[in-house]
């Protein structure tokens, strides 16, 4: 098995604990406030880690230069306007149109991977990735009640285009990191993750920072008293990261992309199995395919 394999699981299965934590803390917090969580409590974490591994003899420390300070900062960037758009979504009565159409991001990560840094795209990755949609696409139809013809049908509309945009700024936030990561170049995989994920998330938390000071004063504070809460969003977003960074520092971030839906399978798993909830027939199709497009995707 290849190595990104377990490590994009291990990212997934991190990153659904975090969105867990997340969601109960956002009882206690804004929206921002939440979000903002994960990057400050998450950056110490982070570069605790890339300083353990610069003091190993099989390490060496990257140097920073011009095409990783701008592949970091367009890629922090983009993930920040993304998760943005993702909330901007709620203030309209048909948001389910545009989260779905945001899921998009999958296929838009391999299109800028191939215009970008051009990362080759198998026949079989491609069906992979497009039997994965259309699983995701069934799923959200079936969470949302919205028919599967008015989805196909609204890629027009306001919040589509929005979703569609939000789904282009992770796209280009997944390749950008990977971009990164390679500039700095050498064979410490590793260390070239660790190094990219420390930055980015220093110059989220200074970014996010200073717009929670400007736009939601006081929220700031709330952030710092949450952190008996707030520190695990932390401790898990870090790991879950340094998975996703690592996986997309030594394979294609569509391939990455596409395998990190397993996350779906999941939160599928334990609505199902943990919170009892019942599977509508939509539901358990939508969740097949995404296997199906894994399935493919590592056996093709």
């Amino acid at each position: 098995m290849e190595l990104w394999i377990p490590i994009t699981i291990g990212a997934a299965f991190f990153q659904n604990l975090r969105s867990m934590l997340q969601k109960y803390l956002k009882d206690r917090l804004s929206t921002g406030g939440a979000t903002y969580a994960r990057f400050i409590y998450a950056a110490p974490f982070a570069v605790a880690y890339v300083l353990v591994l610069g003091q190993m003899p099989q390490f060496e420390m990257p140097s920073l230069n011009v095409d990783f300070a701008l592949y970091a900062a367009v890629g922090g960037t983009a993930q920040m306007l993304a998760t943005a758009l993702l909330v901007y979504l709620f203030s309209f009565r048909n948001f389910a149109v545009g989260t779905t159409f945001s899921k998009t991001e999958t296929v838009q990560t391999a299109i800028f991977g191939a215009v970008i840094l051009a990362d080759p795209l198998s026949t079989s990755a491609i069906i992979a990735i497009l039997i994965s949609l259309a699983g995701v696409v069934a799923l959200s139809s079936a969470q949302s009640g919205i028919s599967l013809g008015r989805i196909v049908f609204a890629w027009t509309e306001r919040t589509a285009l929005i979703g569609l945009a939000s789904g282009a700024c992770f796209g280009v936030s997944a390749v950008s990191y990977r971009a990164a990561s390679l500039s700095l170049g050498g064979d410490g995989f590793l260390i070239q993750a660790a190094f990219t994920l420390a930055w980015v998330l220093g110059f989220q938390t200074i970014m996010m920072g200073i717009y929670l000071i400007l736009r939601e004063p006081g929220e700031f504070v709330r952030v710092l008293r949450s952190w008996r809460v707030a520190s695990w969003v932390g401790v898990t977003g870090m790991v879950g990261s340094v998975g996703w960074f690592t996986a997309m520092t030594i394979q294609n971030a569509a391939y990455v992309r596409a395998l990190g839906q397993v996350e779906l399978v999941f939160t599928f798993i334990a609505a199902h199995l943990v919170f009892r909830e019942r599977t509508t027939r939509l539901e358990f199709t939508g969740i097949l395919l995404v296997i199906a497009g894994i399935l493919v995707l590592l056996l093709g």
